[in-house]
């Protein structure tokens, strides 16, 4: 994966004002985290060249390198708030990271392939699970993980323990979790075929049998 590369400048601006000039300037403000966690160093940087440089990458969770001044910091992307209106950036948040030290990430699941219970057995096929957490090296990031389901039999569960994703990642969130399952075709919690037809059938009788004790007449005291 590309690493994202940007150049970026410390910032004195800070308040709704002085960042919103900060924005009209053609700037984004953001935020780094120092690595010993001491504090927030607050930074400015151009927006198109973030946007330039963000081109094709869709996680929210990327490895940046910040040139801040001449010195490189490599950092993890942890937030993007964005304009509701016209979906731009307007404020990043980022973390320092070690380049040996792993991190905590959460990665978002792709299924690929046709699954065997809905190709052949009429299935549908249901995700319950869109991303996990796990641990790895900056560098190791990954932006998805592709999972194949073509194997996947009818009411058969993908569950996270049974993700495939290599030595370089450690899965942190459960795996008794699923992730994805092929249901059959009637477990979809619709009525079975019939079962309105005979309602409607019953209905008109109830409604008979209420006119006819309607017509009788009153009984005498």
């Amino acid at each position: 994966m590309e690493q994202v590369k940007f150049k970026a400048e410390k910032r004195a601006e800070s308040g709704t004002g002085a960042v919103r000039r900060l924005r009209r300037t053609g700037l984004i403000p953001g935020s780094v985290m120092k690595m010993d966690k001491s504090g927030v160093e607050l930074i400015k940087f151009s927006a198109h060249e973030f946007m330039m440089a963000m081109r094709g990458h869709a996680s929210k969770q990327l490895l940046v390198s910040i040139d801040l001044e001449g010195t490189e910091v490599p950092a993890l992307m942890r937030e993007v708030q964005n304009d509701v209106i016209a979906g731009t950036p307007i404020h990043v948040d980022f973390s320092e990271v070690s380049l040996s030290k792993k991190v905590r990430v959460v990665v978002p699941v792709y299924l690929t392939g046709e699954a065997q219970g809905v190709k052949i057995g009429g299935g549908v096929l249901e995700q319950t699970l869109r991303t996990v957490e796990v641990e790895c090296l900056p560098t190791d990031i990954a932006e998805k993980f592709k999972v194949d389901v073509s194997g996947l039999g009818l009411d058969q569960t993908l569950f996270v323990r049974d993700l495939k994703l290599g030595d370089k990642f450690t899965l942190v969130t459960r795996g008794e979790l699923a992730v994805a399952t092929v249901k059959s075709p009637d477990d979809d919690g619709s009525a079975k075929p019939g079962a309105a037809a005979g309602e409607a059938a019953a209905a008109p009788e109830v409604i008979k049998k209420g006119k006819e004790e309607e017509a009788k007449p009153a009984e005498k005291k």
